[in-house]
């Protein structure tokens, strides 16, 4: 099992299901400042590169869709200029939101590989099917993919998404009830 990072665009022919769930956008970076006078944005990346983001024909900013008419790496964040952002003004009043696309336009996925988004929402049942709670996050702190799970009644416990501890099985997560103690 593998996470995967917002990549280089090719919709998938078809998407997985959203569980019934309208459709989600991913943040692929949030706003951290402006940069200069000309409405250009600092970005915090949430994926691997800047070329990420123009990858997409659809971005949103703080959930109005915008165009993105350039991007560059500048070391540790990445500069980005969009269409109707053309002052130090406006650029500052972005701070904070986020850059996002639509779930249907990411990348198609290889076997065993997932998005975060589409784990949030999963039933965790334990080995004989018996309904033990919800996916409620997932982390990764730098040793591993963490699933948050909301306990029925109501506790919250975050369990390694390994084998044999959490698989995925379709459309829930099988786990071992031991690291649920």
């Amino acid at each position: 099992m593998s996470s995967k990072g917002a990549a280089p665009p090719s919709p998938p022919p078809n998407p997985p299901p959203l569980r019934g769930r309208a459709e989600h956008r991913i943040a692929l970076a949030a706003v951290a400042g402006a940069h200069g006078v000309k409405g250009e944005l600092r970005l915090k990346l949430f994926s691997d590169s800047p070329e990420s983001l123009s990858a997409h024909k659809k971005l949103y900013i703080g959930g109005a869709e915008r165009r993105l008419l350039a991007v560059r790496d500048s070391g540790k964040t990445a500069i980005a200029r969009f269409d109707g952002i053309n002052d130090r003004a406006a650029a500052e009043a972005l701070r904070g939101s986020l850059i996002e696309v639509d779930r249907s336009g990411l990348p198609p996925l290889d076997e065993g590989e997932y998005y975060y988004i589409d784990l949030i929402g999963l039933p965790a049942v334990d080995r004989e099917g018996a309904e033990l709670g919800t996916v409620i996050a997932v982390e990764n702190y730098g040793a591993g993919d963490l699933l948050e799970i909301e306990l029925s009644e109501g506790k919250r416990m975050l369990i390694p998404f390994k084998p044999g501890i959490a698989d995925l099985d379709g459309d829930r997560i099988l786990v071992d009830p031991e690291f649920l103690a």
